[in-house]
């Protein structure tokens, strides 16, 4: 009985989480919708670039597609600030980047992620698309 009572409460929980990540995922699309900033698009486009240049296995795909997307939706909930308040902005954006970068080492390779901080452009660039996942 006591197992049942367990498993029913993990089974509980657990929707409970995917539930609310719906929801914060549903505010980001709908911030990034607000501000013009497609993170669908953005996410193909910039894997286009980087598929090739960090040789990325089939495997490694579907992880990275998830984390870029999800980056840039979080991306677009904090690009209001940067017009507002760009001390916010940088520091938001920051640890973004950081957590980008740290998600994207459990799924590239060592070599595969220094390359990625090496394709990072000198300046922002609207006809880089790589720019958007580094300013």
């Amino acid at each position: 009985m006591k197992k049942l009572l367990i498993l029913s409460a993990l089974v509980l929980g657990l929707n409970l989480t995917s539930n609310a990540q719906s929801i914060l995922n549903k505010v980001g699309t709908a911030a990034a919708a607000a501000t013009g900033f497609d993170a669908n698009s953005l996410t193909s486009s910039i894997l286009g670039k980087l598929t090739p240049a960090l040789s990325l296995t089939p495997a490694q795909k579907p992880t990275v597609t998830t984390i870029i997307k999800d980056f840039l939706v979080q991306k677009a909930t904090i690009m209001a600030t940067q017009k507002t308040n760009p001390a916010a902005y940088t520091s938001k954006f920051g640890k973004l980047y950081a957590g980008l970068k740290s998600k994207l080492g459990t799924a590239l390779t060592v070599a595969q992620l220094a390359k990625f901080t090496s394709l990072k452009p000198a300046a922002p660039s609207a006809s880089n698309v790589l720019s958007q996942l580094f300013f």
